[in-house]
């Protein structure tokens, strides 16, 4: 591994974690976070209904991986419905600063990332990997950002990669923390 900047190394270490899967596809603004706390403008008082409204078998928002997760993994079109910033809001104030899905619908994925977090996408051959480790007791996605890489560990030493790519305007926003910090530090 290249010798990184003590900032680049931070900037490493944010992304990634315990992962929790949530295995669907058009997973919408109003599941992530019901449109009754729309009203809310501390991010703080939405810490508790994350995913209030989402409806999956076998999942359980009081189990230890929902409360430990920094990393979703999804399928295509996460962040569908109406275009609020509370959404990704939710995730953030719940330590969840990675999503990994097969595609996102538009306004949510740059939401994402005007707040500094990483809305990855990868191919359905990838996400499908990525749900085959799903049974697997913990897993742990550990994200580079300079190499554009993901590394999910599992079990005793075993793990699998992905690459995946970021265009400069996004990774920008990413490496300053949001949009408010990049206008900070440029305009």
């Amino acid at each position: 591994m290249r010798n990184v900047s003590a900032n680049e190394r931070n900037i490493m270490h944010i992304f990634g974690g315990p992962v929790l899967f949530l295995d669907r596809s058009d997973i919408n603004t109003d599941e992530i976070i019901p449109a009754k706390y729309l009203t809310e403008v501390s991010k703080d008082v939405m810490k508790p209904f994350l995913l209030e409204d989402l409806k999956l078998p076998d999942f359980d928002r009081n189990s230890a991986q929902f409360k430990k997760a920094r990393v979703i993994v999804t399928r295509e079109n996460f962040g569908c419905g109406s275009s609020r910033e509370h959404a990704p809001w939710a995730l953030e104030v719940n330590g969840i600063t990675t999503v990994i899905a097969q595609s996102y619908a538009r306004i949510f994925r740059q939401n994402m990332f005007n707040c500094g977090m990483l809305a990855i996408e990868l191919p359905k051959k990838d996400i499908d990997a990525l749900f085959r480790l799903a049974d697997q007791a913990s897993i742990l996605c550990d994200v580079d950002l300079h190499d554009k890489s993901i590394i999910c560990s599992w079990g005793k030493g075993q793990s699998s990669a992905f690459r995946f790519s970021l265009n400069e305007f996004d990774e920008a926003l990413v490496k300053a923390g949001g949009w408010l910090e990049f206008a900070d530090a440029r305009y």
